[in-house]
């Protein structure tokens, strides 16, 4: 394990020059491995361990057609590599529970009677273990309990492993039976073809996640694109130059300059005006988030988010709130716009 000075901080990650592939793959070579849902994570993970050589196979419900015939178009063979959720994990020493968060909790009295001693049960988020009192996931004394959680969406972790690159993730081991939980765990961070590993615990995972998905990566980035395209427009500026100035300017070259050298070398690399404009309003928009984003950590950490995803998404009737939900911002001006804005892009 290596020691990187993160910003003046010391922290240990795991590189795959210290836990090759070769390494993961010895690690691995006598377990089977269950993926239990193939809806975001699921696809990905699976694909790329298999690419890696790991035995893998697929838990996936009928019920949920479309995920089912993207497992067989994707590869997987009903009876050989696809399974019923059931009796994938029967057959499995590590099963990998990618189902979504609300749906653990359904399909847990059904995948806790699965389980045989020495089994290792895989998370990618630590949402189910560390609300336990909401979820009743809590696993049996006899197995391995751990994380690998990947910092990106599944079709990023899938895209990245294509390219020969990785997504970084965080790993973290709740349960130790076997002695052999964390061998394991760094071994299947490898296999799934993360970028490097950093530790963490199911907890810190889950508030870090849950604050960052509601806030800058998701839930705050739309607020504020909002927020700056209705004064432009307020203030007569064009649906297209409100759009370009909002997003178009920032995906399609700000934020890949902020990506390969930082923030500091894109500031230093942008006009005077800009730079200037920049370094003067960023402190302004920390002082009037930084209030906000404490109401969200405290929210998260007090479970109160965890009871408004298990209630709002058990609700029987959210799929067409969804759809209206989606529906109302795919059809706003801003992301109108951005549909066209987008067409209009010069074919690579």
């Amino acid at each position: 394990m290596a020691k990187i000075n993160f910003g003046g901080t010391l922290e240990t990650v795991v590189t795959r020059e210290e836990f090759p592939l070769s390494k993961a793959q010895q690690v691995l070579k006598n377990e089977t491995i269950a993926i239990i849902g193939y809806g975001v994570q699921g696809p990905a993970q699976s694909l790329n361990m298999k690419d890696n050589g790991i035995n893998v196979i697929i838990g996936q419900s009928q019920d949920f057609k479309a995920d089912w015939e993207r497992a067989i178009a994707d590869g997987w063979v009903p009876g050989k590599t696809l399974f019923s959720i059931e009796e994938a994990a029967k057959k499995a020493t590590i099963i990998q529970y990618l189902v979504s968060d609300a749906a653990q909790r359904t399909v847990w009295p059904v995948l806790k009677n699965c389980l045989k001693e020495g089994d290792a049960l895989y998370f990618s988020h630590g949402f189910s273990i560390t609300y336990k009192e909401q979820t009743g996931v809590v696993p049996p004394k006899n197995i391995d309990v751990i994380l690998c959680a990947p910092k990106g969406s599944g079709t990023s972790v899938r895209r990245n492993f294509l390219a020969g690159a990785g997504i970084n993730s965080s790993y973290a081991v709740f349960q130790d039976f076997t002695g052999r939980a964390e061998e394991r765990t760094l071994a299947l961070g490898i296999a799934i073809g993360s970028g490097y590993l950093f530790p963490t615990t199911f907890e810190q995972e889950v508030y870090s996640d849950l604050t960052g998905e509601r806030g800058v990566l998701m839930g705050a980035l739309a607020g504020i694109m909002d927020a700056q395209y209705q004064v432009l427009r307020q203030h007569g500026h064009s649906p297209s130059e409100a759009f370009n100035e909002t997003v178009e300017e920032l995906t399609q070259s700000l934020i890949r300059l902020v990506d390969e050298n930082g923030m500091d070398w894109m500031y230093a690399n942008c006009s005077a005006t800009a730079q200037r404009g920049a370094l003067d309003w960023r402190p302004k928009f920390k002082d009037a988030t930084l209030p906000v984003f404490n109401e969200l950590y405290n929210k998260v950490k007090s479970g109160e988010e965890c009871k408004r995803v298990l209630e709002s998404t058990g609700g029987a009737d959210y799929k067409d709130q969804l759809q209206k939900e989606l529906k109302e911002l795919r059809e706003s001006e801003i992301w109108a716009t951005g549909a066209q804005v987008r067409k209009l892009r010069p074919n690579k």
